[in-house]
């Protein structure tokens, strides 16, 4: 049957739990010491994941770097989490993680992850002052941005299809959601 992991049951989850999750093709995360645990994503994903990352790092300042998830964001002992892309300042990533909130955090939406990308890790990354955070629908598909201003999100973005957003902060890109899912 495989290795299997036994949970503590009276306390919060650490990275230390996380750390002995199994390397079984999920994706393990933790907010506020609850376990999120997601599946392989899809096709559609995986294309719209793939081609951000080309047309965010074709245009990324030096001093900023594009990563790929699987790549811990530790916002704190209790909430390690693995944004689809991230951005973040070259001097704040270790070889291990970023041990603060990214510039930048992109979810694109699966059936599986969509209620908690919406919801739950827009609010966590708010709180922890990640100053933009992006959600792309491969299906419709679209793109929705926010910027953090004065600690709340501010949606500064919505584009659906053929419409192209232009989003000059962290840096200057254009984004057409149905140039994502070639």
């Amino acid at each position: 049957m495989g290795n299997v992991t036994t949970l503590p049951r009276s306390r919060a989850l650490t990275r230390a739990d996380l750390d002995a999750m199994p390397d079984d093709g999920h994706r393990y995360e933790l907010i506020d010491g609850v376990l999120i645990v997601t599946p392989a994503p899809g096709d559609y994903h995986q294309r719209a994941v793939g081609e951000l990352y080309l047309l965010l790092r074709r245009t990324c300042p030096a001093e900023l770097e594009v990563l790929l998830a699987p790549f811990d964001v530790a916002l704190a002992d209790d909430t390690i989490m693995q944004p689809d892309l991230l951005v973040a300042r070259r001097r704040e990533i270790t070889h291990r993680d970023l041990p603060v909130a990214p510039v930048l955090a992109i979810e694109v939406l699966s059936p599986s992850t969509r209620r908690l990308d919406l919801t739950l890790k827009l609010s966590r990354l708010e709180s922890a002052g990640c100053a933009f955070y992006w959600v792309v629908d491969p299906h419709e598909p679209s793109l929705t941005a926010w910027q953090l201003v004065d600690a709340a999100y501010v949606e500064i973005a919505h584009v659906e299809g053929e419409q192209t957003a232009t989003v000059e902060q962290p840096f200057a890109v254009q984004v057409r959601p149905s140039d994502l899912i070639r």
